[in-house]
């Protein structure tokens, strides 16, 4: 069971990947990118979700930190955003974010991002 860190600060965005993700999954969720900053750190998760959309410290400025970060760096990021305008997966991909999916959040795809990103021969490096 791999674990996700989920920085979401939307009950019902989280309420939705909980639905999808927790049978296989071991989810954390946190609210705020100070929270999902330390969780990387402390719970060096296998994936983390993150909403480019928080308060206070955005998904743009997480996802910089947690890249800059030797211990964090490896983790791969999926951008979950309402941001779907042209322009805005590539802002996502150059904040260092992995992949991109936006609101409202398709099953199907967040699913086949995720087993994209946890799947053996990503952990190995050739995606």
């Amino acid at each position: 069971m791999s674990r996700i860190l989920v920085v979401e600060d939307t009950q019902d965005s989280f309420d939705l990947i909980e639905d999808v993700l927790e049978e296989a999954h071991d989810l954390i969720h946190v609210k705020t990118g100070q929270e999902g900053l330390a969780q990387a750190k402390t719970l060096k998760p296998e994936l983390i979700i993150l909403d480019m959309g928080l308060p206070g410290m955005d998904g743009w400025e997480v996802a910089r930190h947690l890249k800059a970060d030797r211990e964090s760096a490896a983790i791969p990021l999926i951008a979950i955003t309402a941001h779907a305008m042209t322009g805005d997966r590539e802002r996502c991909l150059d904040a260092g974010c992995d992949d991109y999916i936006a609101k409202p959040i398709t099953v199907c795809d967040l699913v086949a991002l995720v087993d994209r990103h946890l799947s053996p021969s990503a952990a190995s490096g050739s995606r």
